[in-house]
């Protein structure tokens, strides 16, 4: 009986175990390098090449080895993210000169480098713990460099596990996502309720609108004689002509 033995097997020796989480762990921290990197990089055959990861500070495996290497990557961040204050107050202390120049020997000889050294001492601790664990020095670089100062505010739970819908071709095994957060994040988006807004004008306003229709039609419209005088002034005229022909010629 396993009782009281926490962890997965996952069907390895001790050795083969911890071996796995470790390399997964770097490969994690790994995938924050630059695409500089890439650049003319194959494998081993000499022809096939090597391309940068299409997501950074992420990477797929199985559902139960991420959820077993993710107590040991939030350690790792977590030793680096203590050792934050230290690199600090270090690089306060720390010379501007090349290296092995004359100001630079005497910054060293001096009680500058004295306390440049006690500064940056538990820095030092906490990179050889961190290699330790992990076993790789260019892993350890960028866990210190860049993915220990963007936690710095975050007081923990650094990484996530998505399981995926997909399963793994071949044996059908349960895949997840194992990435770092703050990065590929999800925001939620709320749908804003919609504003009912009278549109309808008010009566007075319409009222003003159709007295000055009304005004500007009669404004362009010309002004038209009644009809009454209009049939007046035809009457008189067909008299006159009527007098003018009764009239004899003398």
């Amino acid at each position: 009986m396993r009782h009281k033995k926490k962890g997965r097997r996952l069907g390895r020796t001790s050795s083969h175990r911890k071996a796995m989480l470790r390399n997964l762990a770097a490969s994690l921290f790994l995938t924050e390098r630059d695409d500089e990197f890439y650049e003319g990089l194959t494998q081993a055959d000499g022809v096939t090449v090597v391309n940068p990861p299409a997501h950074k500070g992420r990477v797929t495996t199985t559902l139960q080895k991420a959820k077993e290497v993710r107590p040991l990557v939030e350690k790792c961040i977590t030793i680096a993210k203590k050792a934050q204050p230290a690199i600090n107050a270090a690089a306060e202390l720390a010379s501007d000169d090349d290296r092995n120049s004359a100001a630079w020997k005497t910054w060293r000889e001096g009680e500058g480098w004295q306390k440049w050294n006690a500064a940056i001492a538990p820095a030092v601790t906490a990179r050889r713990r961190a290699f330790s664990l992990l076993r790789d020095k260019e892993a350890v670089e960028i866990l210190f460099d860049e993915i220990a100062p963007r936690m710095e505010d975050r007081p923990g739970g650094y990484t996530r596990v998505l399981k995926l819908a997909n399963v793994r071709l071949g044996d059908a095994g349960a895949q997840a996502i194992l990435e770092f957060v703050g990065q590929h994040d999800r925001v939620k988006q709320k749908s804003q309720k919609p504003a009912f807004v009278d549109e309808t004008p008010e009566k007075e306003e319409v009222e003003e609108a159709v007295e000055d229709e009304v005004e500007e039609t009669a404004a362009e419209e010309p002004v038209e004689e009644p009809a009454s005088e209009a049939a007046e002034a035809d009457a008189s005229a067909s008299g006159e002509d009527e007098t003018d022909g009764d009239k004899a010629p003398e």
